[in-house]
Formats: structure tokens, C-alpha cells, sequence
């Protein structure tokens, strides 16, 4: 029997060129993408795989220590225990995992389960809520290898009870993590401020210098935020090799280890500024137990050595505890300091303005003097108050208004230097705005604000803190565009003895005497007496007028060329703009010292103002009020002067017959510092202030009434008379008459200081 035979299939060529075109299309394409994979984008995929095993890892520096003047530690980093738990080094068996909890829930306080898995994601490590066992579970899913935090800041004997028990539990640890300390707290809070996590908007920034979000913190006020890029050091790196879990396995490369931050030696004397306290808050105290209720809401105080610029003593009140900052800043602690209208979270001393009252008349008496507008031996009428005419305009009748003084029944007769001794407001007024045929020619608020910027009014003093304030002293143009109106012959008076206005911060009040004071000299004042390394080494860095900092740094110039010199700490290092000091011309052809330099468009660059940041070598003198020509010279016709274009100075008599008048205010009966210090060891001069004001508080409590408007208390005092080391602002919010709330703070300041003076003598101290 035959087997039927198998019929042939034949295959259309067509059908098989087909096949083989596509075979050979299907091998081209492997084969080109396997050429551009291995080949083409060969780099991109090594820098891929290497990025999949390495991680850079950013190891943080230690940020600089802040000491006083003396050597005591204002700041430093403390160590914090925080119990962590790395899921991968758990044990296997889940009985000895719960186990391993159960111990060490019993220890710490937290509950070994509590919650949900999406709760805890919602939280940030340490916030109570989660358990532990959510805590782990849910490191375990994103990174099994790193350890979470259980609990922060446990006590030291907790932390070695852990670590005793190491063995026993395993993936259990105790981590030491460094945290801000501030031994001084609330006493120097304001001065030194406190940190806080890298704001969002600068997060690419902090970034790329190696600080890393939600780990490293930055400085949010006081020079904890303006030495920010000096304190905070320069963090190191590891390049580690990492399998697919995550588990680090060699170091690549030799790690580069962190650059500590620079310390930072401030001229604060604690001692002093403890003393500054007691005064300050001492006499609010007083005070408002005196009225039975608080009356005296905020104040400040502050004491400088005129000669140096060192300021010795800071106080704000009322302050804050910025070692509760330390860890966290707590919502509901920040938002009770945020919303109590005292603004105890801002630095009254020199972030918040103020009407200067009496103690502005320096400013006034200078120009009066220094332009002929009186002479030493010209005898003026100062009567309890004046009825003066009120115009707007020269075709403006006006109106009649009366200008009182503070002193009702007046003072009758007196010269230029009682003037200043018993404060008279009459008398500046008709310095200030002319009186009949008396005084034909005032002052005018043109030539007013001409010698109140010369003693330090009007701008910025630069000292190391952000958010201070500039001040006011305002001008004909100022009132036409921020009140709609023309400015008036009443607006002159009033300015002229600091009201109106007129508005400053204690630091400026502080800084005008001290320019008397120092025969002229207008002295930069500052916080800073010496910026060392982490081991103790002093550091060269410089200042400018606009309170850049400088050090010596290496670049390359727009053609590439190596060159060395100075760079902006923080900023123009980025920018890679050196700088090198040089000395160029003013507009009044006086060779003034600054940094100059060239952008990267080829522009060239010069920054007025170079000096070493080291005031106990002498400090910084800005400017001379009776050698540089600060004063515009004006031509005056009545209330209204036109600008000649010409420059002048003060003359230096002028400067000590000021002081003679503040000094009078001491030692003649009715001056208004003769009950304060009639009895005070050594010469002092000084000047107190009483100013008026109506502010939004003062609206809201119904106290602005015509006549009887409630009153800051100011007074600033210099000594020794013949040679100043020290000057002393006191201020007190609604504080009543400068003399009797102020004044008494000012003494007691004076005296600790001449106390721990002679203390540090006996005991062979070098101040």
C-alpha cells in the first residue's frame, strides 16, 4: 500500500523578498540602535549608570562661634541626641522587630504604633503622631538604608542607655546632630538673632554651595543673618558607590572634608549689656507700676565708645528667647511674638523710627549757629509760647497759631547756650523759622536737613543688622508728594525742635551726639571687633560705605589672566568681579578710599568707601563735619532758600560751643540734666527729649487729643566731657518728660560703666 503523497507549497518570490527585507530592516535597526546606545551615546548612558551606583553626599560644617568682646560665648553649636532607626539593619524576624520596639518605646515615650502610613507623610521626622513602626515603614519603602528620626533631642543618659543597647537592638542608633545654643538667650537676642530652615526662594542658590533643604539652617536675623556666608563655612562632599538599595559601598573618590565657619568676636560687653537691661526694663518696671497699668509699652538703649564706633551695649525691649528657635521655629510661639503690637520681634534700637523730640535740637543749634542765623552773645526772648502766623504759600495771609513750650511759664531771657542747656522751644523755634525783628532769618527746613544728614540723620548708619531703618527728615518736595499739600512755615517750627515729620531711630539719636562728642567725627558704628578662623587665627576682612563685606580671593580676569585681590564675600566671587583698593576723587576733588574693579562687560567699577573691619585698631571715621563740605550752601528769603551750588563745613568752634551747651545742661541748676548728674563723679554732657506723637496705637486708645498728645522720653548723655570714651541713647516708648524716665536709665548706665572700668583696672585688663 502506498502513502498518498505531501502536495509542495510553492513560495511566491515576492513573498520572500518581502521577508528577507524585512529581516534585514529588523537587524538594522538593533543593530544601529545597539551602535547608538554603545557608541554615540555612550557618555550619556556611562553618566547615567554612574549616577544610578554614586551619590554625592554634602557633609555639613560647623558653623562659627559669636563671643562678646571679653571671650564669652554669645552662640555656639551644641550637641542634640536623636534616636534614628535604619530599616535594612532591622532584624529578620518580625517577633524580634516588634520586640526590639517595644523596648524602645518604653524608653523614649513614643507609641510603637499610631496612626496610618499616609499620616505620617504628612509630618516631618520628630513630629509627634506617628509611631515608630509607621515611621520605619515608611523610610522602608523610600530609602531602606538611611535612617529615619524616632525621637530628637533625647537627654545624654538616654542616648547612652542606647547606645549601650546597640547590640541588643539592632538598626537602632543614637545620632548627634549639632544645634544653635545661645547662653545669653533673650539678653542679647535681638543683637545676635537666630536661624532658621533655607527659605524656599533660596533654595538653588544655598544649593549650589552645598547647603542642603530641611537638613542645614541660615541665619534669619541679627548678625546671625548678616555674617550668614562668614558663619556658615563651606560644607564638604563624599562620592560614595551605592547598590540598588541604597546601601553605600566604597567612597569613590578621597572625600573633601567641610571648611568650618569663621568666628565671629563681637564688642559687646556682656556685663554691660546686662546692666543696659536692668536700667531699661528696671525703669519701665517702675513706671508702670507707678501708673498701675502699662503705660510704657517697648524702649531701647544703647552705649557706644564715640571714638571707635564699637557699640558696647544693645537692648530692645521687649525681646524674645531665640534658643526656642533652636530646633524648630514653633507656629504658635512665632506667631504670639508676630502679632503683639510692643513688635517684640523687631529691634527698636535701630529698626523702628520715632519722632527725636528735643534731643534733635543738636542738629538745629549747630546749623543756627554755624550760619550766622545767632551769635553767642545775643540775648532771646523765650516766652511760655508764641503766636505765630501759618502760611502755605508767600501770596498765603495764613493764619495765626500758637507754639508752645514745654516749659509754660517760660524762660525769659536767655542766650544761645541756655537755649540748648534748658531746651527751650521757643527759642528754636525762632531759630528755626525766624521771628519778627528779632531773628529776621530762620534757619529754613532746606539748611535744617542739610546738618541733620551731616550728624548722621536721613540714611542708613550701616551697622551690622538687617532691617534698619532710615529715618526721615523731610523737605518741601517730600510733603508735596506724599501728603498732596505745600509745606508751611508752621511745618519749619515744628521740625526744628523734632517733631512734625521729623523721625529717627535711637541709633541716630545715639550717633548725632556722638559726632559732637568726638569734636566733629562721624564715626562708623559697628558690632564687629574681630572676625578669627576656627582656630582663633585673626582674619582680614573690609568694609564699604554700603556694608559689603570684603576678603582677599584669587580669579582670572576677562582675558583669563590669574590675578589676585578682594572679593564681596557671598556675591561677587559668584560674579567673579575682584576688586582692589584705590582711591579716586569726589565731586569736591578730595581723594576718597574704595574698591575698584572691572564687571564682565568691561565697565569699570569703583565702591566708595575701604576700611579694615577692626575698630579696637581706631575705627572708621565717614566723614568730618568741620573738614569735609557736607553742608549745602542755600540763599534764604524768608521761609523759602534756593541752592547756591556751593559746599561748606561746620566750623569746629561751632561744634564745641554745641557741646559747651550740653554740657551746661549738667552743671547749671535749671538745666534739664542738672537733677540726674549734678552729682556724678566725672564731666558729662547730654541732651533729653520730650517729643509728641500720634501714631496708630495712640489713635486707637483715644490718647491724641490737641494739647495733650502723649510723649516719648529720649536722653543722651557723653563722658568724660573732655575726652568722651562713652555715649549713651535711652528711649522709652510713651515714656512721658526725657529727663525724669530716660535720664535716670542713662545714670545708671553711665555709672556700670565707669564701675566695671575701674574694676578691669584693678585687675590689670586691657579694655
Amino acid at each position: 500500500m502506498t502513502s498518498p503523497s505531501v502536495p509542495q507549497v510553492a513560495i511566491q518570490p515576492w513573498r520572500a523578498l518581502v521577508f528577507y527585507i524585512v529581516l534585514a530592516l529588523v537587524v538594522f535597526i538593533l543593530v544601529a540602535q545597539l551602535l547608538n546606545l554603545q557608541v554615540f551615546q555612550y557618555e550619556i548612558n556611562q553618566a547615567k549608570a554612574d549616577d544610578n551606583r554614586t551619590r554625592e553626599i554634602s557633609v555639613p560644617p560647623s558653623r562659627g562661634i559669636i563671643y562678646d568682646r571679653n571671650g564669652y560665648i554669645l552662640a555656639r553649636n551644641v550637641a542634640s541626641y536623636n534616636v534614628v532607626i535604619t530599616p535594612a539593619n532591622l532584624p529578620n524576624d518580625l517577633a524580634d522587630i516588634q520586640q526590639v520596639y517595644r523596648e524602645l518605646s518604653a524608653l523614649i515615650g513614643v507609641p510603637v504604633n499610631s496612626g496610618t502610613l499616609e499620616d505620617a507623610k504628612l509630618v516631618s521626622p520628630c513630629v509627634p503622631g506617628p509611631g515608630i513602626a509607621q515611621w520605619v515603614e515608611l523610610q522602608d519603602t523610600n530609602a531602606p538604608y538611611s535612617p529615619v528620626k524616632i525621637q530628637c533631642n533625647i537627654g545624654e543618659e538616654k542616648a547612652r542607655v542606647i547606645r549601650e543597647k546597640a547590640m541588643d537592638w539592632k538598626g537602632v542608633s543614637v545620632e548627634i546632630e549639632p544645634i544653635r545654643d545661645y547662653p545669653t538667650g533673650s539678653l542679647t537676642s535681638d543683637v545676635i538673632g537666630f536661624l532658621g530652615p533655607i527659605p524656599a526662594r533660596d533654595e538653588q542658590l544655598y544649593r549650589s554651595q552645598g547647603f542642603l533643604p530641611n537638613r542645614d539652617k541660615v541665619g534669619y536675623s541679627g548678625v546671625e543673618a548678616y555674617f550668614q556666608d562668614i558663619l556658615a563655612g563651606k560644607p564638604g562632599t563624599r562620592v560614595v558607590e551605592r547598590d540598588v538599595a541604597g546601601q553605600e559601598l566604597r567612597n569613590l573618590e578621597p572625600p573633601v572634608p567641610p571648611v568650618s565657619g569663621d568666628n565671629l568676636v563681637l564688642t559687646i560687653d556682656t556685663r554691660l549689656q546686662k546692666a543696659a537691661e536692668a536700667a531699661l526694663v528696671g525703669e519701665i518696671d517702675l513706671w508702670n507700676a507707678y501708673y498701675g497699668r502699662v503705660r510704657i509699652s517697648s524702649g531701647a538703649l544703647i552705649a557706644m565708645n564715640p571714638k571707635t564706633g564699637e557699640i558696647l551695649a544693645m537692648v530692645s525691649y521687649p525681646s524674645y528667647e531665640n534658643n526656642r528657635f533652636a530646633r524648630i521655629i514653633p507656629a504658635y510661639y512665632y506667631n504670639q511674638l508676630a502679632e503683639d503690637p510692643r513688635k517684640p520681634l523687631l529691634n527698636h534700637a535701630v529698626s523702628d523710627e520715632y519722632p527725636p523730640g528735643s534731643v534733635f535740637k543738636l542738629s538745629a543749634a549747630t546749623g543756627a549757629l554755624n550760619e550766622g542765623i545767632v551769635t553767642l552773645s545775643q540775648i532771646i526772648e523765650a516766652p511760655g509760647q508764641l503766636v505765630l502766623t501759618e502760611s502755605f504759600s508767600p501770596n498765603d495771609p495764613g493764619r495765626e497759631r500758637p507754639f508752645v513750650d514745654w516749659n509754660e511759664e517760660g524762660f525769659g531771657t536767655i542766650d544761645f547756650l541756655h537755649c540748648i542747656a534748658y531746651s527751650s522751644n521757643v527759642c528754636f523755634y525762632k531759630l528755626g523759622g525766624g521771628y519778627k525783628e528779632e531773628i529776621k532769618q530762620g534757619l529754613g527746613v532746606e539748611r535744617l536737613r542739610e546738618y541733620a544728614r551731616a550728624l548722621g540723620y536721613d540714611e542708613k548708619t550701616n551697622v551690622e543688622l538687617l532691617g534698619e531703618a532710615k529715618g526721615l527728615i523731610p523737605s518741601p518736595q517730600w510733603k508735596r508728594i506724599n501728603r498732596g499739600e505745600n509745606w508751611s512755615t508752621g511745618d519749619t517750627y515744628i521740625a526744628t525742635v523734632g517733631q512734625g515729620y521729623v523721625l529717627s531711630t535711637p541709633l541716630q539719636v545715639l550717633m548725632s551726639a556722638a559726632t559732637i562728642a568726638n569734636d566733629g567725627k562721624h564715626i562708623q558704628p559697628t558690632l564687629v571687633r574681630e572676625i578669627t578662623d576656627s582656630n582663633g587665627k585673626p582674619l582680614s576682612f573690609w568694609r564699604d560705605n554700603d556694608g559689603d563685606l570684603y576678603q582677599q580671593c584669587a580669579g582670572s580676569d576677562l582675558a583669563g589672566k590669574s590675578i589676585n585681590g578682594w572679593c564681596d564675600t557671598g556675591y561677587n566671587i559668584t560674579n567673579k568681579v575682584i576688586y582692589n583698593i584705590c582711591q579716586q576723587p569726589n565731586e569736591d576733588d578730595e581723594k576718597i578710599t574704595g574698591w575698584c574693579g572691572t564687571d564682565q562687560n568691561g565697565a569699570s567699577i569703583f565702591k566708595p568707601g575701604a576700611w579694615q573691619l577692626s575698630p579696637h585698631q581706631g575705627g572708621h571715621v565717614k566723614w568730618d563735619i568741620t573738614k569735609a563740605n557736607l553742608i549745602a550752601d542755600y540763599q534764604c528769603d524768608g521761609p523759602y532758600c534756593t541752592p547756591t551750588g556751593l559746599k561748606k563745613s561746620v566750623k569746629p568752634e561751632v561744634v564745641a560751643k554745641i557741646k559747651e551747651g550740653m554740657r551746661l545742661a549738667v552743671t547749671d541748676p535749671t538745666g534739664t540734666l542738672y537733677k540726674i548728674f549734678k552729682d556724678f563723679p566725672l564731666a558729662v554732657a547730654g541732651k533729653t527729649g520730650t517729643a509728641e506723637y500720634c501714631d496708630n496705637v495712640a489713635q486707637a486708645q483715644n490718647l491724641c487729643q490737641f494739647g495733650s498728645w502723649p510723649t516719648h522720653s529720649w536722653t543722651t548723655v557723653f563722658a568724660p566731657y573732655d575726652d568722651p570714651e562713652i555715649v549713651v541713647v535711652a528711649f522709652a516708648y510713651n515714656g512721658g518728660e526725657g529727663a525724669s524716665v530716660a535720664g535716670p536709665m542713662v545714670r545708671l548706665m553711665m555709672n556700670a560703666y565707669f564701675e566695671f572700668k575701674a574694676i578691669d583696672a584693678a585687675q590689670g585688663v586691657t579694655p
